[in-house]
């Protein structure tokens, strides 16, 4: 039986929104992953993607480094993240960085991992927003809670950086300088990233 054009055009399309694959092959994106997520009893709602600049919604792409597969690489500048795959490829995240005055760069390692964490407010941000002072104790986890769904702690050489890798309900502050020097991510992106990067592994902020 001959399929109609109609339906064919249609099943075409379905396809190229659901896998994200290039005419060429050259990535995949995952546009159909940020969906509502139903998590440890908390709902997720569902990111309105079409309203991310497709450059920062989450793929794999050819990246030529010599990083080692399961490290992370954070590229301030252009608001991407990288978790370095095998065969010259990464999976690429887009992210929010840190406003002026916060921005940082150096080398530290994933020492521990945390879903749905508290947040738990520095004393010089508390002194900046005295409003936060009542979360000096810890802010429970939640929907709004500042790290979202997963948070994975940055060590250093002289222990904890202060810096963190998490998520944030804030899906619009994607692609921008906001935050106070932590890296934020989607939470449908942070919680793939938790599930790939490992306890010890390098990261690299750029």
């Amino acid at each position: 039986m001959r399929m109609k054009p109609i339906f064919v055009a249609a099943s075409l399309m379905l396809a190229t929104a659901l896998a994200g694959c290039t005419s060429d092959g050259s990535f995949q994106m995952f546009n159909s992953d940020y969906g509502s997520v139903s998590d440890a009893g908390y709902q997720l709602p569902a990111v309105p993607i079409y309203k991310v600049e497709s450059k920062y919604r989450r793929q794999i792409v050819s990246y030529d480094t010599s990083e080692r597969p399961g490290t992370v690489v954070v590229d301030t500048a252009n608001k991407f993240l990288y978790f370095v795959m095998p065969g010259g490829k990464a999976v690429r995240y887009g992210i929010g960085v840190g406003r002026e005055g916060f921005e940082w760069h150096g080398t530290a390692r994933i020492a521990a991992k945390r879903e749905w964490p508290t947040w738990t407010p520095p004393s010089a941000m508390i002194g900046r927003q005295p409003q936060l002072a009542k979360w000096r104790g810890g802010m429970p986890p939640g929907l709004m809670n500042p790290l979202g769904a997963r948070a994975m702690y940055l060590f250093n050489g002289s222990g904890d950086s202060g810096y963190r890798l998490h998520g944030t309900p804030e899906w619009f502050s994607i692609g921008k300088a906001m935050s106070s020097g932590c890296i934020r991510l989607m939470n449908q992106d942070i919680i793939d990233l938790y599930n790939r990067a490992e306890v010890g592994a390098k990261v690299v902020v750029i």
